[in-house]
């Protein structure tokens, strides 16, 4: 019996290493130098040619239904308008057909003329559903056609192979972007150069010229009409949401205006309350001390309501808003307002029906605010109007009507220019008070605004001594 001998130990060396960033190495032809503007653009180009041309160029595009919207087609109805929205297909159908046409007289009928025809007709129908496909296809059908064919007077394009390639051009460059009429453009160029330099023996005339020149003014025309489409796109989608920004802002300041008068009405209430209740123990003799601490108490809520009034609403002012020194504006000075319009020449005639009240100091301040926008307005809008103004004390809350009527010469009369938002800003107040509103043009072209403002009823007894 052997014993196995044991082997002696193994021992690795492990040494540390630091890894470091180093430079490139230096070009031993010369020093470093980064990728040229030029290189850059050739490879950009490069890679717009392949994402064009080459990265899926047979994906499935189906060409969708366009519903009428011309000045004739939008006419329609019926059966007739569900095919106008099969209009832009059946174009490019017709002119293929024009090409298998052209294709098979040119090549005087037979089996020969229809094959010919046929691949004429088959890329024009193939931009209907793979377009970038379908411009391969035509530079394939051509080569076909040209080398089947029996025509020897023009060279490469025969007379149908010539309006097929210019069908497909065209529906391609309408159905993609710009940069790929430009590409197509180029690669039409350099196959019909190579035609005509390597395989034009035997051919009296070539027509690569005119056809460059046809493709480039419809390749042209086309990248114009995308370009200004967009453009149009671009403009209109920047206006709504400009119009949009626009009410906005100008709902948030009337809003905002809103927001400072009531803050203002709010905390002169408030502030009277607190100063009642902090003088109302002072007037009568040995008042009781649960008279005392009651009033104490109101004088406290009110201090302690107005102060959260003002750290809400407070937000809503400017840094460099200065509340009014004078109290704000009711209906009582109405006839002041009116007076001012007047002045500025707009007839204006006042009916108030009802029996007169004082009502709530928001009522008041909206209803004066409506009457002054609707005035504004007029004067804005239609100058040298009359307007009429209706105000109704009924039982339930306050009335306002502000009719005018047409300008007296709307063909020579230029209304001046306004922001247009005025009736927002009357709905904002009105829903502020859960009244109910309606604007809208008289038969005779005038504009009438009709509000009411609901006012509560007071309990019976209020204000009794």
């Amino acid at each position: 019996m052997t014993t196995a001998t044991p082997l002696p130990p193994t021992v690795f060396h492990v040494t540390e290493t630091t890894q470091t960033h180093t430079t490139p190495p230096e070009n031993p032809y010369g020093a470093y130098r980064p990728r040229s503007p030029e290189f850059r653009a050739a490879v950009d180009a490069l890679r717009g040619l392949r994402e064009d041309l080459f990265q899926d160029a047979f994906a499935y595009r189906p060409l969708p239904r366009k519903e009428p919207d011309g000045p004739l087609t939008r006419r329609l109805t019926g059966r007739k308008r569900e095919y106008a929205a099969w209009r832009r297909h059946a174009l490019v159908v017709a002119v293929g057909a024009l090409a298998l046409l052209v294709q098979g007289v040119d090549e005087s009928g037979g089996v020969q003329g229809l094959v010919c025809g046929l691949l004429a007709l088959v890329p024009v129908l193939l931009t209907l559903v793979r377009p970038v496909g379908a411009f391969w296809l035509s530079l394939v059908s051509t080569t076909l056609v040209a080398a089947i064919g029996t025509t020897y007077g023009n060279w490469p394009w025969l007379p149908g192979s010539f309006i097929s390639h210019l069908m497909v051009l065209v529906v391609v460059a309408l159905r993609t972007r710009p940069r790929t009429a430009a590409w197509m453009w180029l690669l039409t160029a350099a196959y019909g150069f190579v035609a005509e330099t390597a395989f034009s023996w035997g051919h009296y005339s070539t027509n690569v010229a005119p056809m460059l020149v046809f493709s480039a003014l419809a390749l042209l025309a086309v990248t114009v009409w995308q370009i200004r489409r967009q453009a149009e796109q671009e403009v209109t989608a920047q206006q709504t949401v400009t119009a949009h920004e626009r009410s906005r802002r100008t709902l948030l300041e009337e809003r905002t205006t809103i927001a400072r008068e009531l803050h203002d009405v709010v905390a002169h209430h408030m502030s009277v309350v607190a100063i009642q209740a902090e003088a109302a123990p002072y007037r009568v003799e040995n008042p009781p001390p649960e008279l005392e601490k009651a009033f104490a108490t109101i004088r406290e809520n009110a201090v302690a309501a107005l102060t959260e009034l003002r750290r809400v609403l407070g937000v809503v002012r400017a840094e460099d808003y200065q509340a009014p020194d004078a109290p704000q504006p009711t209906l009582a000075e109405l006839d002041a307002l009116i007076a001012n319009v007047r002045e500025a020449g707009l007839e204006v005639e006042k009916v108030v029906t009802g029996a007169v009240r004082e009502l709530p100091q928001g009522v008041e301040l909206s209803a004066y605010r409506i009457v002054q926008e609707a005035l504004s307005n007029t004067l804005r809008h239609a100058p040298g109007a009359s307007a009429r103004v209706e105000i109704g004390y009924v039982l339930g809350g306050l009335g306002l009507r502000i009719v005018n009527g047409p300008p007296p010469h709307p063909a020579l009369v230029k209304p001046s220019p306004g922001a247009g938002h005025g009736i927002t800003g009357m709905r904002e107040r009105v829903t502020m008070l859960n009244g109910e509103m309606t604007a809208d043009p008289t038969p005779d072209g005038g504009y009438e605004v009709t509000v009411f403002l609901p006012v509560p009823m007071a309990p019976a007894g209020e204000g009794e001594a």
